[in-house]
């Protein structure tokens, strides 16, 4: 700040020269007493300037509505709502968001600092304020091929953007126990530059979770149970209280929220599909959550403000305070916590639920033909099986994690999988997509229910290879096929013709179209699996299938390597053992 601008700062604070914007007639939660008063604010050049009575080129008369500070998402994968850093923010504002911690492990993992150069430069057409945390593991696992490496080396330059503020989840918390040379490295680029870095640690306790505690890893949202959220909590760690479109761990953990801890627990969504969205809200139902779960509102209103901002170092707003960024929501109440207005760094952003600024779209250029597939043909999905007993994955309800089956099935002369209609168990293929290794595995996958056709995407976590599953080596090929040449994103098909497709241009993840429009894609995709290739309803048809070639969640997976037990940490034949 220059010194003339800090002069009429000070001016304004004074009532000596009027403020751009005041709002009148509200209550203000106040997050640092507890206290709920009412009178007006006066916003000016992107700060709150005073509270009191003020003279303002705009006065907005709040009638009554409390006054809370723009909420903070702790922890979010943008890409996981399969939209554009611009979209997120037309869809995330209006619900009283206007700063979000992202997390860009899904793009980084296709198209390495590219993908994260790609997505602090779409951040910069939204309204939304969106920090980073620079992805950790890149590839996610040594058991499949990703589309990037980024090591320690990798990181310096972008570490020391503004906009990062540190590293993100590190998922490979034995790198860190086993004090690996690469996994040290990564720390010490955050430790020079005095950066943050994020945890993910679910089942870790005792001395191993002191020394990853100790190693720096300052929040964890993969807290599932009580026990383990109290394990962090007593050894200094913030809690992120998780509540995604896939992952519900809000109303568990509330219970264990206190007067004395909740200054250390922070609201996260995770993932959130513009479904979810458009239905239940963002950190607005949260809170909702919060207030129903027995939670004091000014201590659920703090969790999704000053909490996430003091946890990440963003002294600059987090509350209703002289001086602080005029990130301000007003809400009709402290029990649905109804979102009428939006204000970010002072200028009425969302109104009613509608986004008002133009939304700017940043080129996709430099993420866009990601998909280099070498050699594929149906040859390729035979599988040449010695024996009839089988290891199969088995989709269990509720979750990402897969059972390790064992099944009877029938072979054709040349030793390949027979589809039978009377079996749940159809051929599942991942096809390496970013290196054209030419690497295609097979697998077989029972209980998604699919007695015809063929589904087929890139997005397959955490390396999003194409993921494919039908009843013939004909229908998957075609299905690949035809993904192959929209350049990644869905294709459900059946006997040579697509029934339902939606193209994603960015990295093979993520739409440049509109939050409604991949809304209402997946909608019809949803429908045409279960309509027209019998898919069960009990499955979520394109959740279940990017999961399905995760190598770190049980406990029998498929990468582009092969079949994966992740309970051996190991990869196993098709055949079983009799």
């Amino acid at each position: 700040m220059k010194k003339e601008e800090l002069k009429m700062q000070i001016a304004v604070a004074r009532g000596m020269q009027p403020a751009d914007t005041v709002i009148k007639n509200c209550r203000i939660v106040n997050v640092y007493t507890g206290e709920i008063t009412e009178g007006n604010l006066a916003l000016w050049n992107g700060k709150i300037i005073g509270i009191g009575e003020y003279e303002g080129k705009e006065m907005v008369d709040a009638k009554g509505s409390y006054a809370l500070p723009g909420f903070i998402d702790s922890h979010i994968h943008i890409e996981s709502a399969f939209v554009t850093p611009e979209e997120i923010s037309r869809l995330l504002v209006p619900h009283g968001a206007t700063t979000i911690i992202a997390d860009p492990h899904e793009i980084v993992n296709v198209c390495g600092i590219d993908g994260m150069n790609y997505m602090l430069d779409a951040a910069e057409n939204a309204a939304l304020d969106i920090k980073y945390m620079l992805p950790s593991c890149v590839p996610a696992t040594p058991f499949e091929h990703a589309g990037a490496v980024v090591d320690a080396e990798a990181m310096k330059d972008t570490m020391k953007d503004a906009r990062v503020l540190g590293l993100g989840e590190y998922m490979n918390y034995p790198g860190i126990l086993n004090a690996e040379d690469s996994d040290m490295d990564k720390l010490m680029v955050a430790y020079e530059n005095g950066k943050l870095i994020d945890g993910h640690s679910p089942g870790l306790s005792g001395k191993d979770l002191n020394a990853y505690v100790g190693a720096g890893v300052h929040d964890d949202h993969e807290c599932s149970t009580l026990e383990e959220m109290k394990d962090r909590l007593e050894r200094g760690m913030y809690v992120l209280m998780r509540q995604g479109s896939a992952c519900h761990n809000l109303r568990t953990l509330l219970a264990g929220v206190t007067p004395s801890n909740s200054r250390r627990c922070l609201l996260c969504s995770d993932d959130r599909q513009p479904k979810t969205i458009f239905e239940e809200g963002h950190l607005d139902d949260h809170l909702r959550i919060c207030v129903e779960e027995g939670i004091d509102p000014i201590i659920a209103v703090q969790m999704a403000t000053l909490n996430a901002a003091e946890c990440f170092r963003l002294y600059d707003r987090g509350a209703i305070a002289p001086g602080l960024r005029a990130d301000i929501v007003l809400v009709k109440d402290l029990k649905g916590f109804e979102v009428e207005k939006v204000w970010v760094e002072g200028k009425l952003t969302a109104q009613e639920g509608q986004y008002l600024p133009e939304v700017k779209r940043c080129d996709i250029t430099p993420v866009k033909g990601s998909v280099h597939v070498k050699d594929f043909s149906a040859e390729k999905l035979k599988m040449n099986l010695k024996s009839n007993h089988v290891y199969v994955i088995d989709i269990l309800p509720g979750g990402v994690v897969t059972g390790k089956g064992t099944a009877d099935i029938t072979r054709t002369s040349d030793g390949d999988f027979a589809y039978d209609p009377n079996a749940d168990i159809v051929k599942v293929a991942v096809v390496e997509r970013h290196k054209n290794t030419g690497n295609v595995a097979v697998g077989l996958l029972r209980g998604y229910g699919m007695k015809s056709g063929a589904v087929a995407l890139s997005i397959a976590h955490d390396s999003h290879n194409i993921i494919a599953v039908g009843v013939s080596n004909e229908e998957i090929a075609f299905a690949v096929e035809q993904l192959i040449a929209q350049t990644g994103g869905v294709v459900i098909s059946r006997e040579g013709k697509i029934l339902e497709s939606m193209p994603l241009p960015v990295g093979g993840i993520m739409s440049d179209q509109t939050g409604e429009w991949v809304d209402q894609k997946l909608t019809s995709l949803h429908e045409t699996a279960y309509k027209e290739l019998s898919v069960s309803r009990e499955v979520e048809p394109v959740m279940t299938l990017c999961f399905m070639a995760l190598p770190v969640i049980p406990e029998l997976k498929l990468t582009d390597m092969g079949l994966f037990d992740v309970t051996k940490f190991e990869f196993i034949p098709v055949e079983a053992a009799q």
